[in-house]
């Protein structure tokens, strides 16, 4: 089967279902393709609240068929193999597909094979992740009786960089309310040296560590995961002739390297030469992330595995006619449903104004994305930043009677923004097309 498309759209996520339904809305003649295999799309954002009990996880799916904008021709197909030289997308069922503009937005593919026994251990049900599957972190959680409490993400670039840290300050409050905090320590395990890149917002979250009492250890590249002996192996990704010791097995609390261990607590490490080992009870984890297989192995790629785009435009470096977005593409902004938000109307002018003219429009993104970081039932920060990591909070957020003066500090009118008015814009708007 072989078909022409004007618009063919990869993915049917946030980025390619907004992107389709902007489309026809603006322009409602225009002819255009949805390559999505999946029958079912997630709200993702809403997955920390579930992993901690406080949101209905079938209330975060919806059938493709609903969101999918009329008019939209559904390929429920895996895309396989690009040809932008002729214009044409290949499907795994060997349907050819051709375009005159082409949206690559499949978003990214989880790769706990990055680390070493990850896989074993998410079979095992011995970790867990509100990546994958949040009700299997509440039952993690609901069953905890105390320990080592370990949160932790990888090296890749992931969805949602706060995600990692928020269910860690949900749990903190689960298990004083369940009455196991007392005998529970929590253990923050990166691998940067700071716990977020803005720093007004690093700042709030290190006064959150401080008072849910939690260490919290920098430099820290997860490299292995013993499912059966509950052990998770790191190496050290920071200079450590300078002096300093890691873990108290290295000699007294006094000679702690600071700039690696903030509130240090005395859990059981193990060292094997340049590993170290942290023993466990209960682990949550943002698994390894990349560019799925088809794109990282197409000519649309840079070395990094992700679409090579400009950053301003959402155009891609060698062919004028391909643009990527969201997850997938390689724009140097967090990976959040909140940059889709700003990326989506930027790359539908200019997709529009090509059409008309074979030239991009004025429209460019700033690098704009918004996390928010859930710092216990009830209380929220907003972090709000472009692409200079400069706090910027959006304007248009700001005439929603939630929205604080600052949202760089804690406030349970954000929590309200969360759990509430962002699943509704997303539903109500962004998935049918309506810049917010």
């Amino acid at each position: 089967m072989s078909k022409h498309f004007q618009v063919l759209v990869i993915g049917g996520g946030t980025a390619g279902i907004m992107v389709s339904s902007m489309l026809k809305r603006k322009n409602s003649s225009i002819n255009i393709g949805l390559i999505e295999p999946a029958e079912t799309h997630y709200y993702q954002p809403a997955w920390t609240l579930v992993g901690a009990n406080t949101y209905n996880f079938d209330k975060t799916a919806r059938s493709m068929a609903s969101l999918i904008p009329k008019g939209v021709d559904w390929i429920k197909e895996y895309a396989d193999k690009f040809d932008p030289e002729n214009n044409k997308v290949i499907t795994k069922g060997g349907n050819e597909f051709n375009y005159d503009f082409l949206v690559v937005v499949p978003g990214l593919k989880i790769a706990p094979n990055l680390v070493e026994g990850l896989q074993e251990a998410m079979d095992k049900g011995v970790v867990c992740s509100n990546y994958t599957d949040p009700k299997h972190t509440w039952k993690l959680l609901k069953n905890f009786k105390g320990g080592t409490a370990l949160f932790t993400q990888p090296t890749t670039p992931i969805k949602c960089g706060g995600a990692p840290q928020k269910i860690m300050y949900l749990a903190d409050e689960y298990f004083t309310k369940a009455g196991v905090r007392n005998n529970t320590d929590i253990v923050f395990a990166l691998p940067s040296g700071s716990i977020f890149g803005v720093k007004i917002i690093a700042d709030t979250l290190m006064k959150v560590v401080d008072k849910k009492d939690i260490n919290v250890r920098f430099f820290h590249k997860l490299v292995k995961v013993d499912a059966d002996k509950q052990i998770a192996w790191y190496e050290i990704d920071k200079d450590l002739t300078a002096g300093g010791c890691v873990t108290i097995a290295d000699g007294d609390v006094a000679s702690l390297d600071r700039e690696i261990q903030y509130n240090y607590k005395d859990v059981k490490v193990t060292r094997d030469g340049e590993r170290y080992g942290i023993h466990f009870d209960f682990m949550h984890l943002a698994p390894p992330q990349q560019a799925p297989d088809f794109i990282r192995n197409s000519p649309l790629a840079a070395e990094t595995g992700w679409v090579s785009v400009d950053s301003k435009t959402m155009q891609h470096t060698k062919y004028s006619n391909i643009f990527s977005l969201g997850d997938v593409s390689n724009l140097p902004t967090s990976k959040t449903g909140a940059a889709i938000r700003k990326q989506v109307p930027v790359a539908v002018a200019n997709i529009l104004k090509m059409i008309e003219s074979e030239q991009l429009s004025s429209k460019e993104y700033d690098g704009y994305t918004s996390c928010p970081l859930v710092t216990g039932y009830g209380k929220m920060v907003l972090a709000e930043f472009d692409y200079d990591k400069n706090f910027q909070p959006d304007p248009k957020l700001k005439q929603f009677p939630m929205m604080v003066n600052d949202s760089s500090k804690e406030h349970w009118r954000l929590w309200i923004l969360k759990k509430y008015l962002l699943p509704y814009l997303y539903w109500n708007k962004m998935m049918k097309g309506i810049e917010v």
